[in-house]
């Protein structure tokens, strides 16, 4: 474990890089899944990834875990599998601002289940950091609802908040992950297992790799190790209430991709609902920050 860096601003701006290529392979991942299919986008993408980790991984000589610590990463990696497929399937059917707008209220839902799982209890903020994150869900879908809306972009915002809640569980398991192995051993296992555990529907849904679309996949999954190594740099340097905030640029990052390579505008309603569940999630954090610390380093 590294020390604090003597000038937090060099971590934080690390950070920012981090979050940056990690909303770079959303925007990836949204014309994969476009083209090809959520299931196979995220199958190809964490059948390469494991291609990349695993390198890296003999390449630090890092030690294979014990059995216990296996047993915790393939659980993980089916929580994962069924998070990404529906969050990428979500990215399919509305704006790129919108669903990473949503999905903040991963976060909010993690000190619930923190409560349950872990028995940790639920404080006054817990209550604020809620009411401020559902009230910013409902001026999102409210927007969505007054204006030109499909039933796909109501299944696409219901698949989104699945995949939140979802990930908020992926988030208490991030915490007991994190004490166990280290971010590129996680990193390895996730990818290679996700794959595994996809495997399993191949047979049904499984088409082979495009050769036009090979160098996007691999593009996404080097921006996900690249984003892994980022912010586990910038996180072993810089105490984690400077770096939190950081995870909220990925608004940022999604309004801007989203606009460029889809033209896809940023309304008012999301504005505001996501600034809501930002403050909420913000909240949070400074009332539980542990389930918060690896939100972006757990997704890859």
């Amino acid at each position: 474990m590294s020390g604090l860096h003597p000038r937090p601003f060099i971590p934080f701006l690390v950070a920012c890089a981090g979050i940056g290529t990690f909303s770079l392979m959303d925007a990836a991942m949204k014309d994969l899944a476009l083209a090809l299919g959520s299931f196979n986008a995220v199958m190809w993408r964490n059948s390469l990834g494991a291609l990349f980790m695993g390198i890296l991984f003999v390449a630090m000589r890092q030690k294979w875990p014990d059995k216990a610590v296996l047993k915790l990463h393939l659980w993980r990696s089916m929580v994962v599998s069924v998070m990404a497929v529906s969050f990428f399937w979500s990215l399919t059917k509305l704006p790129l601002a919108e669903a990473i707008g949503l999905s903040f209220i991963a976060p909010v839902v993690a000190l619930y289940l923190a409560a349950v799982l872990l028995g940790e209890k639920i404080g006054r903020a817990a209550i604020w950091a809620s009411l401020a994150g559902l009230v910013g869900v409902a001026i999102i879908l409210v927007g969505r609802l007054s204006g030109h809306y499909t039933m796909g972009h109501l299944w696409g915002a219901a698949a989104v908040l699945f995949s939140a809640v979802i990930f908020a569980y992926n988030l208490i398991l991030a915490r007991q992950q994190a004490q166990l192995a280290g971010p590129i051993e996680i990193a390895f296992f996730q990818n290679l297992f996700v794959a595994v555990t996809l495997s399993f529907a191949a047979p049904w849904f499984l088409e082979p790799m495009p050769a036009d679309k090979a160098p996007m996949l691999a593009g996404a999954a080097a921006l996900a190790t690249i984003s892994l190594l980022l912010l586990s740099w910038a996180y072993a340097r810089a105490e984690a209430q400077i770096l939190i905030p950081v995870e909220y640029t990925a608004f940022v990052w999604a309004a801007l991709f989203g606009w460029l390579f889809f033209a896809e505008p940023v309304t008012w309603p999301v504005l505001f609902g996501t600034a809501f569940i930002v403050c909420g999630s913000l909240i949070a954090a400074r009332a539980k920050p542990s389930p918060v610390n690896q939100v972006e380093i757990a997704s890859v």
